[in-house]
């Protein structure tokens, strides 16, 4: 989505960056190929991959190139530089022991939500929620638990800049509808997916806050619709979230 700050990106910079993520979006790429979708042409892509290339964040096999293991270097300082998201860690792998479902924890940046952890219980199902993807964020448990630790002018410019895109059937599109669901998280404490995001998962979640209020992130439990039902979605998992996150909470503060 195109905003006001777009007059003063630098034009190469962004090809660069349009390359790095069509070559991450393709899992590699010929030259011919990347050129024809972005529409440039092929010296320039060429001038860009060699460039690349030279400072080792693009490998090239054959001729398909493809992203280095440079950016994962980046990817995990990024991930480790701040303290509290270890602690963050430490209990989503300790939720997906104890239910064997699926647990993680996500943060906002941008206005999207970003898997920063993701831990794999023995019974839990497989989805595409790999590190570091980003997400709409009103279309997740975690994100809404987001959402709803946010001030209402955040959220509306949240809403503004990114939208209400529809994932599944059971996506909210409807601004009013989000905000009546946000009043709702704030009062009870914990937010649930009902299909939102992927049809026939559910997820319950929690914000995770700084002793003034502010989110740090969220976490969340997910699974199939036919064991998140009943009292395990309504009680079990917001009990053991709303315990967990408010250790970890406790734990911040003595940092």
């Amino acid at each position: 989505m195109k905003d006001n700050s777009s007059r003063n990106r630098v034009t190469t910079t962004e090809t660069t960056f349009e390359i790095i993520e069509l070559l991450k979006k393709r899992d590699g790429g010929r030259l011919s190929e990347i050129a024809t979708e972005l529409g440039l042409a092929k010296s320039t892509i060429h001038r860009h991959l060699s460039t690349l290339k030279d400072l080792e964040y693009v490998i090239q096999e054959d001729d398909v190139y493809r992203t280095g293991f440079r950016f994962l270097e980046i990817g995990e300082q990024t991930r480790t530089r701040c303290s509290e998201y270890q602690l963050a860690h430490e209990k989503v792998t300790a939720l997906a022991s104890e239910t064997e479902e699926r647990a993680q924890f996500i943060t906002e940046e941008f206005g999207r939500g970003v898997y920063i952890f993701r831990e794999i219980g023995e019974h839990a199902v497989q989805t595409d929620s790999e590190i570091g993807k980003r997400i709409p964020i009103h279309a997740t448990a975690a994100g809404k638990a987001i959402l709803a630790s946010l001030p209402d002018s955040r959220v509306d410019e949240i809403i503004e800049q990114r939208g209400l895109p529809s994932l599944t059937k059971h996506t909210i599109t409807s601004k009013s509808t989000l905000l009546k669901e946000i009043d709702e998280i704030r009062e009870q404490g914990y937010s649930v997916n009902d299909q939102e995001n992927t049809v026939g998962l559910r997820a319950v979640s929690v914000p995770v806050k700084y002793e003034n209020g502010e989110p740090l992130g969220a976490l969340s439990i997910s699974g199939p619709t036919h064991r998140f039902q009943g009292e395990l979605l309504e009680q079990t998992l917001p009990d053991l979230l709303l315990g967990t996150a408010n250790e970890l909470e406790l734990n911040i503060q003595y940092l």
